[in-house]
């Protein structure tokens, strides 16, 4: 792997917050979504790559107090939260709904706000409002000022047509009556979702 440091553009001094920073306007300017049928989105792809182990093995040093690089002289491989996470939100984007959660299951100790946000979109992709809601409103209280999270929310339950307390068959079963309504905010949320790339 490159020297990681020079992936995101930052010097071995910058501040925690200075690279995550830089790795979000690399996200963002990398990020498959903007390369839907595009002849670089490959390139792309592994690019966001190249930039989501950079900066995993930054902030694993920053974490560890020692190298980036594992012992045989490259990247060691070990994800930290948030480049799983950057994971789970593709995975979700793409419908693979059970690699999603089955990353989210492993994560072991104290789950983040951005853990609920996850696991609340896996739950609205599935159909299970009513767990949906309750992930996005731990995410919320939380991280009171994300507006990602708080947006969710919003959607959730404004949401008219989904039958909190179980599976929404009228969505799934029924597409004559799926309203507006249930689509936009389906998109909203999806939209959520992709600008919570950067």
């Amino acid at each position: 792997m490159k020297d990681p440091y020079e992936v995101l553009g930052v010097s071995r001094t910058a501040s925690e917050s200075e690279i995550k920073a830089a790795y979000r306007n690399l996200a963002k300017k990398y990020h498959p979504d903007n390369y839907t049928d595009s002849p670089l989105a490959d390139l792309a792809e592994e690019k966001m790559k190249e930039v989501n182990e950079a900066y995993d093995a930054i902030m694993q040093e920053k974490k560890n107090g020692g190298s980036a690089y594992g012992s045989a002289g490259g990247y060691g491989g070990s994800y930290n939260a948030s480049s799983e996470y950057a994971n789970v939100r593709v995975m979700i984007q793409q419908n693979r709904l059970d690699e999603a959660e089955r990353i989210l299951d492993g994560v072991t100790g104290d789950h983040s706000a951005e853990w609920y946000f996850l696991r609340g979109m896996c739950y609205y992709r599935r159909g299970w409002a009513q767990q949906a809601a309750t992930h996005f409103q731990r995410a919320c209280t939380m991280e009171p000022n994300n507006m990602e999270y708080r947006q969710a929310l919003n959607n959730m339950t404004r949401q008219q047509g989904f039958g909190y307390g179980g599976y929404n068959t009228t969505g799934m079963n029924q597409q004559s009556q799926c309203g507006v309504c249930d689509i936009c905010a389906g998109l909203m949320c999806m939209d959520c979702l992709c600008r919570g790339c950067c």
